[in-house]
């Protein structure tokens, strides 16, 4: 691959690695592997795997789509995957597009299938050769399995107009009985477990990510703005040889701390405010997630320390409750009482099993929530959020047990905690005028007003071991050791 960048003039470093494949950190028989194992979980069908489109702007730079990374480990735009299991025998193709040698000065993309097809274990053909196979597959009485190009699979419901779903979309109507179910769970059933070489690589992405939150602490003091905390954060990752942000980093002080995706950074740090710092690196293609909510002057107010240490609280019952086989729900359930009785505890709600009358869309209807007809439970409106998710090649990544059938954390789950309590100062506002909100809003008014524009979630990363369940992540969380790095950085 090297020789043929050089043969269009664009010479390489002699210890580069191949632009077109991921680094080493995967062993390349992994991918391999794992495609046979997608396999074997199919009778017989199609299995199609569609890569991320060429973007047509230059920022964000082009990163390959979760899954079609776990299978081939291919790193360019526009490629396909179509992988055949047929009375027992099976075979992949990986289709890319071919060399153009005018906009390859300018991005070094060299696609060679005889050197591809060595990197990869693929049968490699160019692009334009996938719909005569296409067609003859289509005429055959195998299923299709495609696998969602959504950019990420909580996406996929709303994104109708994916590569992969016209293409499908066309060869039904040209053949009518072409059976088609979805592919996701195939491979997302694998992605679940992570592999000792996945974990490895996990392992310093949040290595990394905890590097750039001690930098932050470090750094903030009022009058910064919320970019400039970023910055310190982002320059920290590719210092230390991260990808890219794993996701819009998240950085909000006062009010902006209630706002869970809140990614403007705009505004200025100021004495007597917090600030939530949801920001975690991507380091070959696998990131981290971290978050740590610090006071702006480098001490907690006693209303702040209320509220930051029921969520640590949260976390630690949460942690306690991890073993293999353990039933997601337990966990859950555990970080849940503890913050309803310490939102109790503040008087920010009337009693654990309080409910109020919430305006249509609020709040939604889940297990853990509330049933279909039933008013909504006060808690909810100051903790609105899941606790825990699967990390991997995608920052929501799927996990044992969020994607298997027994929901239970088992060894190989690498995943967050993440309670988190949030005081809206408007939090009151904009309810329906009945009777129990009038009573709700009465009893809580005072609360909410003392711990107003205080959002506090602290994050940590995880993974399942055969005993019990280890931190990953070792960015200062306690009071006293946030407390002690600020004080000990500020002027």
């Amino acid at each position: 691959m090297l020789a043929a960048l050089a043969s269009v003039g664009l010479a390489a470093p002699a210890d580069a690695q191949p632009a077109t494949f991921a680094a080493p950190s995967i062993p390349r028989a992994e991918y391999a592997a794992r495609r046979a194992a997608v396999l074997a979980r199919v009778d017989s069908g199609v299995v199609l795997v569609a890569g991320a489109r060429d973007p047509v702007v230059h920022w964000p730079p082009f990163y390959q789509l979760p899954a079609f990374r776990y299978l081939t480990g291919y790193l360019l735009p526009d490629a396909t995957l179509v992988m055949i299991k047929r009375a027992g025998t099976t075979r992949g193709v990986l289709f890319v597009p071919p060399t153009n040698l005018r906009t390859a000065l300018y991005d070094g993309r060299v696609t060679d299938p005889p050197t591809l097809s060595r990197e990869t274990g693929l049968d490699v053909r160019y692009i334009a050769q996938l719909d005569a196979l296409l067609d003859s597959l289509a005429a055959t009485a195998l299923p299709w399995l495609p696998v969602t190009d959504a950019q990420a699979n909580e996406f996929t419901s709303r994104d109708s107009l994916t590569f992969l779903r016209s293409l499908v979309r066309r060869r039904r109507m040209q053949h009518p009985t072409l059976a088609v179910r979805d592919g996701t769970p195939l491979v997302d059933w694998h992605r679940a477990k992570k592999s000792q070489a996945e974990e490895a690589v996990l392992r310093r992405a949040v290595a990394v990510s905890d590097s750039g939150h001690v930098a932050a602490m470090k750094a903030i003091r009022p009058g910064l703005t919320e970019y400039q905390v970023q910055a310190e954060m982002e320059y920290a990752f590719r210092r230390l040889g991260g990808d890219r942000p794993g996701y819009a980093s998240i950085v909000g002080t006062g009010s902006n701390s209630t706002l869970l995706h809140y990614d403007a950074g705009e505004r200025v740090l100021k004495a007597g405010e917090v600030i939530l710092m949801d920001v975690a690196v991507q380091l070959e293609g696998y990131s981290a997630d971290v978050t740590r909510t610090v006071p702006v002057t480098g001490r907690y107010t006693p209303e702040q320390r209320a509220v930051y240490e029921i969520v640590l609280e949260s976390q630690k019952a949460f942690e306690r409750q991890i073993k293999p086989g353990t039933p997601s729900a337990i966990p859950n359930d555990s970080a849940r009482r503890v913050l309803i009785a310490g939102m109790q505890r503040l008087k920010l709600i009337e009693a654990a099993d309080a409910t109020f009358d919430a305006p249509d869309g609020l709040c939604p209807v889940r297990p853990w929530i509330r049933k279909d007809g039933e008013p909504c439970p006060q808690w909810y409106l100051f903790s609105y959020h899941g606790y825990s998710h699967g990390i991997g090649l995608d920052v929501h990544d799927p996990s044992q047990f969020s994607d298997r059938p027994a929901r239970t954390y088992e060894e190989g789950d690498v995943f967050t905690i993440e309670p988190g309590l949030y005081v809206r100062r408007d939090a009151l506002a904009n309810l329906p005028d009945t009777p129990r909100n009038r009573a709700f809003i009465a009893s809580v008014r005072a609360a909410v007003a003392k711990y107003a524009d205080t959002g506090v979630r602290i994050e940590d990363d995880y993974r399942v071991t055969p005993t019990g369940v280890e931190r990953l992540s070792q960015a200062p969380r306690e009071v006293r050791d946030i407390e002690a790095l600020m004080r000990r950085s500020q002027p």
